[in-house]
């Protein structure tokens, strides 16, 4: 996720920006039509880039939040159809995706991100603590709690959460996962992490808040998702994302912006059905 996937923080969020690298300025498709402005962006049809199985975010299923959002914005802004080309996110998305042209806008992305335009952020979300209901850490909502000691947590070495845990000298006993997989042979981070945490391999979770509050609430259990919210030292824990286009596109950012602005409410209603925990600029949590 979570977010900047900041300038290369967590998986979701890293993949966008230290995975990806520089935009090529040739070698156009010559499939794409001419939009607004003489840009790149195809009039007629959604052209998304994606990876094929990334849940909760996108799968070739169409089942992924981005999914659903992708349809929403070819519903509003008038295109006739969603064409996805996938990749998986991993080194060269963006290189392979948005600056070979062959998408026009790439979903999930972190504000601040250099090697593409963003929109306005359409959601904002944190790092979360997930646990087992009644397993010792009922409770618990900072990464410095002294009952997270001894406790075996998973973590995303090189993220934000695992700074702070590092200076709660919880790294000893942690179990550590890798930032980027290749999910055309392996399960996502977020689903090992969960799935572990089921199977009583790691005590706790920390995670990108869409990923965690996803898979928690897919699991056969009864797991707490917990917003890192009340950290008050070390790494910041909430992100904020966009979609990410050309940066030559200037009127199809300012009309993304304006499906943003116009559809805000509706695209909070879809998240929340996902699990994702939204903060406001208070970071207060939006519960509708």
């Amino acid at each position: 996720m979570p977010a900047g996937r900041t300038t290369a923080i967590f998986r979701r969020i890293a993949a966008a920006l230290a995975l990806s690298l520089a935009l090529p300025v040739s070698g156009m498709a010559q499939t794409a039509g001419l939009g607004a402005a003489g840009e790149l962006v195809d009039p007629e049809v959604l052209r998304v880039c994606a990876d094929p199985a990334n849940m909760p975010f996108t799968n070739q299923n169409g089942e992924g939040f981005e999914n659903k959002l992708a349809d929403m914005i070819a519903a509003k802004l008038g295109r006739k159809s969603v064409r996805y080309t996938w990749f998986p996110m991993a080194t060269g998305f963006v290189r392979n995706t948005l600056g070979a042209n062959r998408c026009d806008i790439i979903l999930g992305y972190p504000l601040g991100g250099e090697l593409v335009q963003s929109t306005n952020p359409y959601y904002r979300s944190t790092y979360v603590l997930v646990y087992k209901k009644g397993a010792g850490l009922d409770g618990v909502e900072t990464i410095e709690d002294p009952r997270l000691k001894d406790k075996k947590i998973g973590v995303v070495g090189g993220t934000p959460p695992a700074s702070n845990m590092a200076a709660a000298k919880l790294m000893q006993n942690a179990k550590d996962y890798p930032l980027m997989v290749d999910t055309r042979s392996s399960p996502t981070m977020g689903e090992l992490m969960i799935r572990d945490l089921v199977n009583d391999e790691i005590d706790a979770a920390v995670l990108w808040g869409p990923m965690g509050g996803y898979f928690a609430k897919q699991a056969n259990s009864d797991l707490v998702v917990v917003p890192l919210l009340k950290e008050k030292v070390g790494s910041r824990m909430n992100y904020r994302i966009t979609m990410a286009v050309r940066p030559s596109d200037q009127e199809w950012k300012r009309s993304l912006n304006r499906f943003i602005q116009e559809n805000q409410s509706e695209i909070n209603k879809l998240l929340l059905s996902y699990g994702v925990p939204l903060l406001d600029e208070h970071d207060n949590l939006i519960t509708q």
